[in-house]
């Protein structure tokens, strides 16, 4: 088939899990933001937008116009909505919500993939009371970016699958301070990084196991995503 399978990621960290399940390499005349190689015989692009629904919309846009794509991967970590599902886990939406605009997304699925439920779409932080409400929707997890990538492939006419793991359940209350640790490209904010741990010295050790389980949740993450490949091959 013509044209490329692209991994859309939005951090680093999700980028280097997707090149290193997919042995992609860096594109030295690209920059450090994208990689390349085969993935199941076919052409094999991965780009990392950054985080939050302009970013993402962004990023994809600049995707389309430099490669030609004919199906699109949104890789990366969620948060969760419920403690009892694992971290680590691998979840299939069947829809994408926007939380902004309320338009809704249909993913392709992969081979026998079982999928139900809904991925919540928000530049906002969630709070617990929320999270009570979505759960009653039949929301399974949350993201950054997904629907906005949605909307730029299907405006394009191009399929689009999502692989997400959950990295972080409401018993780690990610608030605003943790989450301006990351600056909007996803890389650490080394700075503010310091200035909590000055201020929460307590949290160290939390702040360390988010950092685990969200490389654990990319791993996994990618690896769904390679495997689709395979079985769509």
């Amino acid at each position: 088939m013509k044209g490329s399978v692209a991994f859309v990621c939005a951090m680093p960290l999700e980028l280097a899990a997707v090149a290193k399940a997919a042995g992609l390499r860096r594109d030295e005349a690209a920059g450090s933001g994208l990689r390349r190689g085969t993935v199941a015989g076919s052409d094999a692009v991965a780009v990392v937008t950054g985080m939050g629904t302009a970013l993402a919309r962004a990023g994809t846009e600049r995707l389309f116009e430099a490669t030609e794509v004919r199906h699109v991967l949104v890789v990366g970590i969620a948060g969760g909505v419920d403690t009892a599902v694992p971290i680590g886990t691998v979840v299939r939406p069947e829809l994408v919500v926007d939380s902004a605009s309320g338009s809704e997304y249909r993913p392709l699925q992969p081979v026998g993939a079982r999928a139900g439920g809904a991925l919540w779409t928000t530049d906002s932080i969630t709070t617990p009371g929320e999270l009570v409400g979505l759960r009653r929707l039949g929301v399974i997890a949350l993201d950054m970016e997904t629907a906005a990538i949605a909307a730029v492939c299907e405006a394009r006419g191009v399929s689009w699958s999502v692989f997400r793991a959950i990295s972080d359940d409401p018993s780690d209350e990610v608030d605003e301070e943790v989450f301006a640790m990351s600056n909007q490209d996803g890389s650490p904010n080394v700075g503010r990084a310091l200035r909590y741990i000055v201020r929460h010295p307590g949290r160290v050790p939390r702040l360390a196991r988010m950092g685990r389980n969200s490389k654990l949740a990319a791993d996994r993450a990618a690896v769904a995503a390679i495997d689709a490949c395979e079985a769509w091959a």
